[in-house]
């Protein structure tokens, strides 16, 4: 298989082709997501509630994101590995080197890393350091004690706004993705139109460039509450690579997420 680059990512959005990721944890998955032709993975920090059981993504530490993504890659050498800074990783752009530098030799591609504008200068270094950066807005997992829970964001004019500005900014300083959760299906449209880099969407409607789901919630085995946007794809087919294949297929037709699964 030929690499997945962000070139190729960027030549989709162009001919208004979407495609879908997922998230991975270890080796057996990652392969068979490659295997079905997903492209493009996230060694993603909602490992900590997936697979180590907290209530929140704050105690995964570096380490574990790296030693899941060199499993991650041994099964899908291929692909585009973003790997997720976790919390406090990137507080000083000092941080953000040392430890984007771990996830990167462990065998991501890219960081992803959630914030606005005041990344900015942390994304440009990044970028003039080697070390491809994917932006996360709208809601930031790792800030759930300050939004007070996991909810909507940019649903008033004034916070869309700075969603946007904040989108803008990250591109200006030379990120190459861009995750959208949880955002309204109108703002994510503003948002993906505005920019030249893919977006990404989790929660944020069919509008954008590529949608991702954690694994978990792709094939109905999270427990507890289930998001508004996650879909089991395994109920329908009873098959796994065959529920891939299915998620693959509505998200490229736009099928998937449908209305039900979108915010307004």
């Amino acid at each position: 298989m030929k690499p997945t680059t962000v070139t190729q990512l960027r030549q989709l959005k162009q001919q208004h082709k979407k495609f879908a990721t997922i998230t991975a944890y270890d080796y057996s998955f990652a392969k068979l997501f490659a295997d079905e032709g997903i492209g493009v993975l996230l060694v993603g920090d909602s490992l900590g509630m997936t697979v180590q059981g907290h209530d929140s993504t704050l105690p995964v530490t570096v380490e574990e994101i790296a030693y899941h993504t060199r499993a991650v890659r041994r099964g899908a050498p291929a692909s585009l590995l973003l790997a997720d800074l976790p919390f406090m990783a990137y507080a000083t752009p000092q941080q953000a080197f040392e430890n984007a530098a771990i996830v990167m030799r462990a065998g991501a591609n890219m960081v992803k890393i959630e914030g606005g504008r005041w990344l900015a200068e942390t994304v440009r270094m990044l970028t003039e350091r080697a070390v491809p950066v994917c932006g996360h807005l709208g809601l930031t997992p790792q800030s759930v004690n300050i939004f007070g829970g996991y909810k909507v964001q940019g649903r008033d004019e004034d916070a869309a706004q700075a969603l946007f500005d904040d989108a803008l900014a990250l591109e200006a300083a030379g990120a190459q993705l861009l995750v959208l959760e949880c955002v309204p299906v109108a703002l994510a449209q503003r948002i993906t139109d505005a920019l030249t880099i893919p977006v990404i969407g989790i929660g944020a409607g069919n509008v954008t460039d590529g949608q991702i789901l954690v694994m978990h919630d792709a094939f109905g085995i999270t427990g507890g509450h289930i998001p508004k946007f996650a879909k089991n794809f395994l109920a329908a087919t009873g098959d796994m690579r065959a529920a891939v294949r299915q998620y693959i297929a509505e998200v490229e037709s736009a099928a998937y997420p449908a209305e039900e699964h979108s915010f307004h």
